[in-house]
C-alpha cells in the first residue's frame, strides 16, 4: 500500500514543521474520506518526516470528528513506519506538573461511537494491544528529552475521554484514583489504528494544566481551553526541539512487534 515518501509521520500543525526549508504539502486521498489536511513533507538532518494537523490548519475539527483513519492511512500509504502522537493533556496526579512531558506507555479508552477499526470484516482480523506503544521510540524520546534538559515522565497512562467537553469532577477523580496520570480526547483510536497498520508508535504528552477533580489543591487552577492553550503556546519551542532532536536518533528497526502485529491476527 505504502509509497516511500517519509519514513516518520508527525502529529501536529505549522509550530513543528515551520524550521523546516523543503517543505513541501503532498494531497492524499484515501479510502476513508478526505485526511485533516494535506501532510507536508520535508528532511529533518537527511530524515524524510510528515507532518499532519489532526485538529486541520484552522483547528477546524473537534477531537469527537476527527477522520482519524483517513489521517492514520495517509501516513502508512506515504511510507511511515513509525509514527509519533504529540498531544496537549491534563495532569491526573499532583507530581504530573504543567509544562511537563510525559512518554505514555498505557492507553485507556473512554470514548464512543468513533471509527476505530480498519478490519470490519468479512476477514475477522484481532490486533494484540497489550504494550500499545512502542518501547524503542520511547526510549530514545527520553534519552532526548534529558539531553534537552526537559522535564520528562518516561512512562504513564492515558485515558482518552470523548471530549469536546472536559470532565467532571467526579470522573476526574475517579480517573485519578485508578493512578492514571494523563487525560487526553485524541490519542485513541490514532494508537490502535497505526497498530492495525503495522506502525510503531511514541506519545509525547505536554502537560498543559491539572485536571478538574485535583483543582481544589493548593495553587491549582480550574481547567479552562484559554488556560490550555496558554501553556501549549508556551511550551510549543520545547516540544518542536524535542521532535528535531529525536526524529534523526530513531533506529527504526525492522523487528519491532508493531510492524508485524497481523501476523497471527486473522481468521
Amino acid at each position: 500500500m505504502a509509497d516511500q515518501v517519509i519514513q516518520v509521520g508527525v502529529f501536529g500543525g505549522s509550530g513543528f514543521y515551520s524550521l523546516i526549508d523543503d517543505a513541501r504539502e503532498v494531497p492524499v486521498g484515501t479510502p476513508y474520506g478526505e485526511p485533516s489536511a494535506p501532510v507536508v513533507v520535508g528532511e529533518i538532518e537527511g530524515r524524510t518526516v510528515g507532518f499532519l494537523p489532526r485538529h486541520g490548519v484552522k483547528h477546524q475539527f473537534p477531537p469527537h470528528s476527527i477522520n482519524y483513519r483517513a489521517n492514520v492511512w495517509a501516513m502508512k500509504h506515504l511510507g511511515a513506519t513509525d509514527l509519533i502522537l504529540p498531544c496537549a493533556a491534563g495532569s491526573l496526579q499532583n507530581h504530573v506538573k504543567p509544562g511537563e512531558f510525559v512518554l505514555c506507555d498505557q492507553v485507556v479508552d473512554r470514548t464512543s461511537g468513533r471509527a476505530d477499526t480498519f478490519y470490519d470484516g468479512p476477514e475477522t482480523t484481532h490486533v494484540s494491544f497489550a504494550d500499545p506503544y512502542d518501547e524503542e521510540m520511547r526510549e530514545v524520546a527520553v534519552a532526548s528529552a534529558k539531553e534537552l534538559g526537559i522535564a520528562v515522565h518516561d512512562r504513564g497512562t492515558m485515558v482518552v475521554i470523548q471530549g469536546p467537553r472536559f470532565s467532571s469532577k467526579a470522573e476526574s477523580r475517579w480517573f485519578s484514583s485508578l493512578g492514571w496520570e494523563v487525560i487526553n480526547m485524541t490519542q485513541y483510536p490514532e494508537v490502535i489504528l497505526a497498530r492495525e497498520l503495522e506502525m510503531a508508535a511514541l506519545n509525547i504528552s505536554l502537560i498543559t494544566d491539572y485536571d478538574v477533580g485535583l483543582e481544589d489543591e493548593p495553587g491549582h487552577e480550574p481547567v479552562s481551553h484559554h488556560a490550555v492553550l496558554e501553556v501549549f503556546q508556551a511550551n510549543n519551542a520545547k516540544l518542536r526541539d524535542l521532535l528535531f532532536h529525536l526524529v534523526p536518533r530513531l533506529p527504526l528497526s525492522p523487528d519491532r512487534p508493531a510492524l508485524s502485529a497481523l501476523e497471527g491476527a486473522r481468521f
